[in-house]
């Protein structure tokens, strides 16, 4: 894990697999084959083999001091609906929570297919994760995830308390499309006058469809993710081109103002990535707004990395990095 300013370009990364990470993948495709690619399924299907994939990455999970499911209950004034929420208490958790969005292109994915990840993010951090199961796309497309996310924002520590989680500072964290949601409900409730998180840990997110960055064009054809998914994915989550320009849809339009105005971020991205450049382009906003965000860049890692905890020691330590950077943010 290399840590970066702004300067850096897309153009001159080496773009190579670290060893490590390149004979896990060989290893997978060794044992499963190549994978289908899951964006040009029925998405229910699609949702079916993303969850029978992630199991790789899902066992041997970290012990919890506890665990339980509860519901947030959908709020009329926001038009969201009821929301599982999978809470994890690490041992000896402090009081607050980290809400953890799971990513999947705002269309697959939920709390169990990251669970593992969320798991070792509640012990580094020290705080109960809340993982919710948001409405996904197509079927519910932008806002309907949003106004769930948001939902738990607000009722999070209502919600867990039969769980023992204990009211206190509340961070926000996802990864991929998971971050953009994240970062998009800090900028809901800022726009709403709304109290805000103490802070967010925000992985290798898509903030916004520009799809001829530096990154969408040296690494549209992955591995992992590539341009062409990336595409359909925001064609389910939000098929009129002019909104996706909504601050709340695509985090990169916000204002300077409102850029300015939000809580301390953690920002990581991973080199070999198609959105790398969102986060190098959200690094670079902030940073001629007079913030002190920096991205972490994870040298030689694919985009999703963050969910091979058990088996790369990368992943672990970006975990850990951002266990440090939430603490910090409720010091």
């Amino acid at each position: 894990m290399n840590k970066t300013g702004t300067a850096l370009t897309v153009e001159t990364l080496p773009g190579r697999l670290t060893p490590d990470l390149a004979a896990l993948l060989a290893a997978v495709e060794a044992e499963a084959g190549p994978q289908p690619d899951t964006t040009l399924m029925p998405p229910a299907e699609g949702r079916h083999v993303v969850a029978r994939i992630n199991q790789r990455w899902n066992r041997d999970l970290p012990a919890m001091a506890s665990t339980a499911d509860v519901t947030v209950p959908a709020d009329a004034t926001l038009g969201s609906a009821d929301c599982a929420v999978q809470v994890l208490v690490p041992p000896n958790a402090g009081a607050g929570a980290l809400i953890f969005i799971h990513g999947g292109g705002f269309a697959f994915g939920n709390p169990q297919t990251h669970e593992r990840c969320a798991r070792v993010l509640a012990i580094e951090a020290g705080l109960p994760v809340l993982s919710p199961d948001y409405r996904l796309s197509p079927e519910h497309p932008f806002p309907a995830g949003l106004t769930d996310i948001v939902a738990c924002l607000r009722a999070a520590f209502e919600a867990a308390a039969q769980a023992g989680v204990r009211p206190g500072p509340l961070i926000v964290s996802g990864d991929s499309a998971g971050a953009n949601l994240a970062l998009a409900a800090m900028l809901h409730e800022q726009q709403a006058g709304r109290p805000l998180p103490a802070g967010a840990l925000l992985f290798y997110g898509a903030y916004d469809a520009d799809f001829d960055t530096p990154s969408y064009r040296r690494f549209r054809d992955g591995p992992g993710l590539t341009t062409g998914k990336m595409r359909r994915y925001w064609d389910w989550y939000v098929a009129d081109e002019a909104a996706r320009r909504n601050p709340l849809a695509s985090p990169l339009h916000a204002s300077d103002a409102a850029l300015r105005a939000l809580p301390p971020l953690h920002l990581m991205a991973a080199e070999i990535d198609p959105i790398l450049s969102d986060t190098l382009n959200l690094g670079a906003r902030l940073a001629s707004l007079g913030r002190p965000e920096r991205v972490h860049l994870a040298t030689g890692a694919t985009h999703g990395f963050l969910q091979m905890t058990g088996m790369l020691a990368d992943a672990r330590q970006a975990l850990a990095e951002a266990g440090a950077a939430a603490r910090a943010m409720i010091a």
